[in-house]
């Protein structure tokens, strides 16, 4: 969105978090804009900007409003107050939406119209199809549809979170009466009605187009759409919570009714009835956008169902690591191949399914294995591995669970799983008071004959099977020792009541991971110009850690961070942080994987590379149970390096931050790829393939 200006009362020192995270998803709508992507992909993308501002309205925005209206003056780490901030976000979020409209209406409409996919309104249909989609209509949606007017005995009505809503004036010919009637837009039928030949007709406009069915003998003076974005941070005393899990149900069925914080309303909207919905709902007009586009966007992820190859990306097969293909087809379950040597896959480059839920899948039903403990994020709604714990249970494995019930917006999945999973004998704990278990860390004791030997998965994924195809994770899967002991222990603690004592592999928060990702970084220091760090993590915000990465820039430590989303550092600032370069990779995939990697970090004097769950946040940092691993084979390392040539050549589209605090888009013009990611791909590919061969 480019730089902005610093003013008096700012911190030079920080960049603001939630106008980075505005960045970042301006980053996102680029992409829509990539003419060397697909235009379905494209269309995606628009979806994907607009469903992630929905979330920071949701959780961002309402809670600055909520410390304003508490009275909170207290300024962020870049000196913005949170007034300050809400007046800034407003201007960003205009700007926003002004250039999400352009891409889409003046962009890519008249493309897919060209590739013979239409957007078309109901003044755009021949009389055929007009019949044709009335009769959808009358049979679809009419019987699902409820009216319900404002008049003295029937009050303004309550507008659900991010539902899309129909608003008319309707007037009586006879008495010149007029109500404001709401019609809620409901999701049991496509937002995309396909009215065929490659055309899709707004749901709502079809509604539109037959509301003297709904208001008989009335005349409709005016209508238009709106949405509400309400708070739906979860709120809980957990101190005073008897029963977690109650407690979760309870504040879900309260978020229903949380404060509005912002109003969405088609241009075409008239003043008065802007005024209306404001005052019924209570919202600010600084809270209220125009739209000249339809609302929700996100809409445009059901393109995506379109049966056209040729306005999709190719299709990536992953691959399965050799290993684990020569151990299948010699009948070997992979935990004889951890046995031999620890196994590091990259998702979705390489099947999660043949490893990971395969491994899970395999422990399950083994007579050998005797109980299995795991950390529970997200599962996602049709999980396997969770019907594998399941099945486990049920034939005796001991199988407990930690089910992180305070996961964002997985709340209601991930309680309706923790029930199941009770009722299939399974022992389910709920996390530690005042944390959040973020950590990725499967552990498996199994009978091996000579003895009991510890199994562990750690990733920096969720173990969703769904998001594992499109979300770009690391996972370990290691018969270590000493790892499975410091597994065995954070079960321990987290699962029981004990003091957490010091880790002999793993880096563990909140214990001590900010200590010891400290001392690395001033180690690396103590190397002066000859000293390298490069960290790939989804979020850089924490103040303390921005201050020690700045000292290592001062000592002359070549500092390269690839950053997907919030960065809250200034990178290449003279004198500040002239040796940190920054640069955010974007693509078909979303970047997830936390790899920190220091180039004199061990006692020899050797590299370090440490993955897992933690970003540098003060709530990964200080509020969760996050871990990391160190991941010592050469081979491994030489992955993961690999990951950052990569990511940090010069000859990929990338973003970079520049000194100015602004992101500029770098590498090829013409067509986005070969990107990082189709490097990436191509190069796990051949490298499986000829391990097989070897």
């Amino acid at each position: 969105m480019g730089g902005r200006d610093v003013g008096t009362e700012t911190d030079e020192r920080f960049l603001n978090r939630e106008l980075s995270w505005l960045d970042f998803n301006d980053r996102v709508l680029s992409l829509a804009g990539e003419q060397g992507i697909p235009l379905l992909e494209r269309a995606k993308f628009v979806a994907i900007a607009s469903s992630n501002l929905d979330e920071f309205f949701q959780v961002r925005v309402a809670a600055l409003r909520d410390q304003i209206a508490a009275g909170i003056e207290r300024p962020a780490p870049d000196g913005r107050t949170p007034l300050q901030q809400m007046v800034e976000i407003g201007a960003v979020v205009a700007r926003f939406i002004d250039r999400q409209e352009s891409i889409f209406l003046d962009n890519l409409v008249p493309q897919l119209s060209a590739a013979g996919v239409h957007l078309v309104g109901w003044a755009d249909l021949a009389d055929d199809d007009r019949t044709a989609m009335s009769a959808f209509y009358d049979d679809r949606i009419f019987p699902v549809l409820t009216p319900l007017a404002v008049d003295p005995g029937h009050p303004f009505p309550y507008i659900s979170d991010l539902a899309l809503s129909l608003a008319a004036t309707v007037a009586d010919p006879e008495t010149d009466e007029r109500r404001f009637v709401r019609l809620k837009i409901p999701d049991v039928f496509p937002r995309l009605v396909d009215v065929g030949g490659g055309r899709f007709l707004l749901a709502e406009e079809l509604i539109a187009a037959h509301l003297e069915t709904l208001f008989v003998g009335m005349v409709v003076e005016e209508w238009s759409t709106f949405r509400v974005t309400r708070n739906a941070d979860l709120t809980l005393e957990e101190e005073e919570a008897e029963d977690l899990l109650e407690a979760v149900e309870m504040e879900l069925r309260r978020r229903r009714f949380k404060k509005a914080v912002r109003l969405e309303v088609r241009d075409s909207m008239s003043d008065q009835m802007v005024s209306m919905l404001e005052r019924e709902l209570e919202i600010d007009p600084r809270n209220t956008y125009r739209h000249r586009s339809p609302l929700d966007l996100s809409c445009l992820f059901g393109l995506l169902a379109i049966d056209r190859s040729d306005l999709k990306d190719e299709p990536w097969p992953p691959a399965t690591a050799g290993r684990l293909v020569l151990a299948e087809e010699a009948g070997r379950p992979i935990v004889s191949v951890m046995r031999d040597r620890a196994l590091l896959v990259h998702h979705p480059y390489e099947s999660f399914a043949s490893s990971t839920e395969t491994f899970i899948e395999q422990a399950a039903d083994d007579p050998r294995v005797q109980s299995i403990k795991m950390t529970l994020y997200r599962a996602g709604g049709d999980s396997p591995i969770i019907k594998s714990l399941m099945r486990a249970a049920e034939r005796g494995v001991q199988v407990a669970v930690l089910v992180e019930l305070k996961a964002r917006f997985d709340e209601a999945t991930n309680v309706q799983w923790a029930k199941q999973l009770e009722r299939a004998g399974v022992h389910v704990v709920y996390g530690m008071v005042g944390l959040k278990t973020h950590s990725k860390v499967v552990l498996v004791v199994r009978d091996d004959g000579d003895q009991l030997r510890r199994y562990c998965h750690i990733g920096t994924g969720n173990y969703n099977s769904k998001t594992a195809r499109l979300y770009e994770d690391l996972g370990y899967l290691t018969s270590d020792l000493d790892i499975g002991a410091d597994a065995a222990q954070l079960f321990n603690h987290l699962t029981g009541y004990s003091k957490s004592e010091a880790y002999r592999t793993l880096l563990v928060a909140p214990r001590d991971l900010r200590a010891q990702l400290v001392a690395l970084i001033e180690r690396e220091a103590e190397y002066g110009t000859d000293g390298r760090i490069s960290f790939k993590c989804n979020s850089v915000a924490d103040a303390a850690m921005i201050e020690v990465l700045y000292a290592a820039s001062a000592a002359g430590v070549r500092i390269d961070m690839v950053v997907r989303g919030i960065c809250c550092l200034r990178a290449g600032v003279p004198g500040l942080s002239e040796n940190i370069r920054v640069r955010s990779i974007l693509g078909r995939y979303l970047e997830h994987s936390r790899i920190y990697r220091f180039g004199h970090g061990s006692s020899t004097g050797g590299p370090v590379h440490l993955i897992g769950s933690a970003d540098l946040m003060p709530r990964n940092l200080d509020r969760r149970v996050e871990v990391l691993v160190p991941i010592e084979h050469p081979r491994h390392q030489e992955w993961l390096d690999q990951v950052f040539d990569f990511q940090l050549t010069d000859d990929v589209v990338r973003w970079e931050l520049g000194a100015d605090d602004s992101w500029q888009r770098m590498g090829p013009t013409e067509e986005f790829g070969p990107d990082a990611q189709e490097r990436m791909y191509r190069w796990a590919v051949e490298r499986q393939q000829a391990n097989r061969r070897t």
